[in-house]
């Protein structure tokens, strides 16, 4: 057991050490041999089809920009934090990386990491007038603009249309209506809600989607805010007792399996319903069945913003040591613009911060309907594994995921974020 966990540890700084090595050997302050410009790109997507999809839209911004490299860094998703740690900690870091918004993001911009964008917002009106402002809000702190969003995203529970029209149910909108579909699925025999929670993230969205139905804005506001938590709301407890009210109707130890394991298994008709991002109705399109969506149900009685989504979008940033901020923005211009806003949904399934990038030509009915959604909502709550600091958020998934497998209470996660916040405050 040592051995092979020396050999996995020995791999990942193995790993790491290279991707350092790339990023110095082609750093943001070279030029090659040719004159040209290099600028990195560190960004979380290596797998396909985003990897097409950035290779060509690198491609042609060469062929625009015949002066300018792009050299690519990427690291695959769960991997991406823990390597984006050591790399934008380097004496060369990547010109451009990606971030998600909340805590994590701001955390780079507390440390002065990333580079205040706002010129560059306000010299090109005619490119920054067209990503949608909702989305471009979250990458601000203090007035100022730290980010670029690319993507936009949201959260719905999602259904068999056709085990539901068998069964006489309709898409529920409370609480009490969702409780009564979820026993009547249970009782002709379908898995009535799935759930893939073995990365903790998953429940998370469901506890973000409670809280914001249970928990007053203005206190979710100060509690996701970097050293303002306190996590004493009753509506902390009362969200997770919510979430507990599901387990009966849950697929069996939901943390044992994958999100995307799930995923596949409601696509191939073995759940009734699932939560899923707005961004993977994409996979939706292999279902053999018609399928429909519906938002978090309210809560009668409940203290929270009762019509609110759960989301937010994902983007990338320019690091304050890039040698060459200017050639960066040049790119983050391009890969913003409508014409790649558009090849973005078409190519990925990711809704474009572009307005009007996802449209009757580009998406579904049911992506353009999200999207819709999305703008129309204006705000969203940001899921809280992005808007917290990580020292909060990991006993608070680590929490859920007990009380899901029967060993913690309500009360006694919420004990254990509480006491978290209060070692951030020090």
């Amino acid at each position: 057991m040592f051995v092979k966990r020396w050999f996995a540890l020995a791999i990942s700084i193995l790993v790491v050490m290279s991707l350092l090595i790339g990023c110095s050997s082609k750093s943001s302050n070279s030029k090659s041999e040719d004159g040209k410009t290099t600028i990195t790109f560190f960004h979380r997507w290596p797998n396909e089809p985003y990897k097409s999809y950035y290779k060509q839209v690198i491609a042609e911004f060469e062929k625009q920009n015949p002066d300018i490299n792009v050299e690519e860094v990427t690291a695959l998703n769960d991997d991406y934090k823990q390597k984006a740690n050591v790399i934008l900690g380097s004496k060369t870091p990547p010109d451009i990386f990606f971030s998600w918004v909340g805590e994590y993001g701001e955390k780079f911009i507390r440390d002065g990491v990333a580079l205040d964008l706002s010129e560059y917002y306000a010299a090109d009106t005619e490119w920054s007038g067209q990503l949608i402002e909702s989305q471009v809000e979250h990458f601000k702190k203090d007035g100022k603009v730290y980010g670029v969003p690319l993507f936009t995203d949201s959260k719905l529970f999602f259904y068999n249309k056709e085990v539901f029209d068998k069964l006489n149910l309709k898409a529920p909108t409370t609480w009490d209506e969702f409780i009564t579909v979820l026993e009547t699925l249970k009782k002709s025999g379908t898995t009535p809600l799935i759930l893939g929670n073995k990365s903790p993230w998953a429940a998370a969205h469901y506890v973000t989607a409670l809280n914001q139905r249970t928990v007053p804005g203005e206190v979710l506001d100060k509690d996701f805010s970097y050293q303002g938590a306190e996590f004493t709301d009753p509506g902390y407890v009362e969200a997770l007792k919510k979430l507990n009210e599901l387990k009966p109707y849950l697929n069996e130890n939901p943390n044992a399996s994958a999100h995307d394991e799930t995923r596949n298994l409601f696509i191939g008709g073995k759940a009734g319903v699932i939560l899923l991002e707005t961004l993977e109705i994409s996979f939706l399109d292999d279902a053999p069945f018609e399928w429909s969506s519906f938002k978090v149900p309210t809560i009668e009685g409940a203290k929270g913003d009762q019509e609110g989504i759960i989301g937010a979008p994902e983007g990338f940033m320019v690091t304050k040591k890039s040698a060459h901020p200017e050639e960066a923005m040049k790119f983050l211009k391009f890969l913003t613009s409508k014409a790649n806003g558009e090849k973005l949904i078409k190519d990925t399934g990711f809704a474009s911060t572009v307005e009007g990038a996802v449209n009757e030509n580009t998406a579904s009915e049911q992506e353009v309907k999200a999207m819709d959604m999305i703008i129309e909502s204006g705000d969203m709550l940001i899921w809280a594994d992005s808007a917290l600091d990580s020292r909060v958020f990991k006993p608070y998934g680590d929490g859920v995921q007990a009380m899901l497998g029967g060993t913690m209470t309500p009360e006694e996660v919420m004990k254990s974020v509480q006491e978290a916040a209060k070692q951030v405050k020090k």
